[in-house]
């Protein structure tokens, strides 16, 4: 029963009244495409990874909500939609910096670390390139994604960082702070997929949501699920802490869809504040 309902909640991925998500065709976005004159879903591949494919509200029709790298080139890009090539544009959108001084050994590890690095980098790409095949969208609604955690944004999604002035990847998520202790929630129905403790992500949960759609929550204290865990939106699945690369405890929520990852505002529920009531 407990695996049936997990199906079921996979099968959530559909467009809503809320018009989730929000189109933002820029790197780091949500390309949402209108695929007409399907019978089935159609297959769509972007990047050379599937692409999640869901009902468009109210029709027959399909739709495909392509995730949008942070390194995409600008300009025309193309998705394959049952092999057949079809262009959107990427638009330019310019993210801030930002600068952190955090631990030597986390900027320039050594060999050692860096094999550790390797093999952990191994086991997340396998979960972020996943895609769990679905049927029969059309019967359920995807309400939105809510904030694991609700407090203040410590570092906004698509930052280009520099840790100890060297420059390193853009910011892959959200960073929200919040004590130690301070219990994290799951964004959305899923199936913990992976768990551990990462040299740079620290203690990390890692929950498809179906599809190709993926969030990583890190740095915790304490991890509270096990990897096969059926998860309901709101279950706790650990505590904020500071391990890993970090400069003080906060939680940093990554969402990825089709391997890229993308702003988790785009998939949030309109109605959800990321400030707790006062």
């Amino acid at each position: 029963m407990k695996f049936f309902n997990y199906l079921c909640a996979l099968l959530l991925i559909s467009h809503s009244v809320l018009a989730l998500p929000t189109d933002s065709r820029v790197p780091g976005g949500i390309a949402v495409i209108d695929l007409e004159g399907y019978k089935q879903a159609p297959s769509v591949m972007f990047n050379d990874q599937s692409v999640l494919v869901t009902r468009n509200n109210g029709t027959n029709d399909w739709q495909a909500w392509v995730g949008i790298p942070l390194k995409q080139a600008l300009g025309q890009a193309s998705i394959s939609v049952n092999g057949k090539p079809l262009t959107f544009t990427v638009n330019e959108f310019n993210y801030p910096e930002q600068r952190l001084t955090v631990k030597k050994k986390h900027v320039n590890p050594n060999n050692n670390q860096m094999e550790r690095v390797r093999a952990e980098f191994k086991k997340m790409n396998k979960v972020y390139k996943s895609h769990t095949a679905l049927s029969d969208l059309q019967n359920h609604s995807f309400e939105g994604m809510i904030w694991p955690l609700r407090g203040p944004q410590s570092s906004a999604f698509g930052l280009r960082r520099f840790f100890n002035d060297q420059e390193r990847n853009p910011h892959s998520g959200v960073d929200i702070a919040a004590p130690t202790g301070t219990p994290i929630t799951a964004p959305a129905t899923g199936k913990v997929v992976l768990t551990g403790d990462f040299y740079f992500n620290g203690k990390s949960v890692f929950i498809d949501h179906g599809q190709g759609l993926i969030s990583m929550l890190c740095h915790m204290s304490e991890i509270s699920v096990s990897e096969g865990d059926i998860i309901q939106a709101g279950d706790q699945i650990g505590l904020v802490g500071a391990t890993g690369r970090v400069t003080g405890p906060h939680l940093h929520w990554t969402v990825s869809l089709n391997n890229a990852r993308v702003k988790p505002n785009l998939l949030l529920k309109s109605t959800e504040p990321q400030q707790p009531d006062k």
